[in-house]
């Protein structure tokens, strides 16, 4: 199946240069430089991804992507902020972003990227699908219970919601308790690139993570930081 994905940037070289570049990756792009008509895209039609400018006119990619993640908390998001704009940069993984590149930006590291997002939303497709044997047990630690055929995140009893990207950051601290992993192994590992300058990325995420699965975020019991070197899922936080 053709993955299908809205790019939303009003400067129409850099559109035309993304559109031309996932093409390659046989994608089908449909192009939108109105904020408006862009949320009104997303939210009517499933797309495979959103590659979302943070400015734009009628509305900005900040709120695009606040209003989709409300409707459709597994849509895949991709934010393009300018180069010294770390304000929108954390601001947008807060509001519920996956990832996201500065501009300028390289192609291939786009590609990269995109190629990134794609392969845990086909994950997540066919998680959907009806299964005939399911020998897989779930991750059981604890209080939670984490079911990789299906995304499916149980803790004390209540089905957590959580995004395709926070599912996969949870499943693998918790499939090595006790690890302590670097902010960069965690990028290598779980989005699937390796590039510095993108640690705002893992931590949104973990602190995301911890806002649905903490009792209290301020003082975490499950995902752990360790510091001066990373996080780490602990065992005794779920028992």
């Amino acid at each position: 199946m053709t993955d299908k994905i809205l790019v939303v940037e009003d400067d129409l070289d850099i559109a035309d240069l993304i559109r031309v570049n996932l093409i390659e990756l046989g994608a089908e792009i449909t192009h939108q430089d109105n904020g408006e008509r862009a949320l009104q895209l997303a939210l009517e039609n499933d797309f495979s991804l959103l590659i979302l400018d943070v400015m734009l006119p009628g509305k900005s990619g900040l709120d695009i992507c606040r209003q989709v993640r409300e409707k459709k908390p597994e849509q895949a998001i991709i934010m393009l902020t300018a180069k010294n704009s770390e304000t929108d940069r954390v601001l947008g993984l807060e509001l519920g972003a996956d990832d996201y590149m500065t501009k300028p930006f390289s192609v291939r590291e786009l590609q990269a990227r995109v190629r990134a997002q794609l392969r845990k939303v086909h994950v997540l497709q066919s998680a959907s699908q009806p299964q005939q044997v399911d020998s897989e047990k779930p991750l059981e630690i604890g209080r939670l219970s984490i079911n990789q055929k299906n995304h499916q995140v149980i803790f004390e009893g209540t089905e957590l919601d959580l995004t395709a990207t926070e599912f996969e950051l949870l499943f693998h601290l918790a499939s090595h308790p006790n690890q302590v992993f670097s902010r960069s192994q965690l990028l290598e590992s779980v989005w699937g690139y390796h590039h510095s300058g993108y640690e705002h990325t893992v931590n949104s995420h973990i602190n995301r993570l911890r806002a649905k699965i903490e009792s209290d975020a301020t003082d975490p019991k499950i995902v752990q930081t360790v510091w001066g070197v990373g996080y780490k899922f602990s065992p005794q936080g779920v028992s």
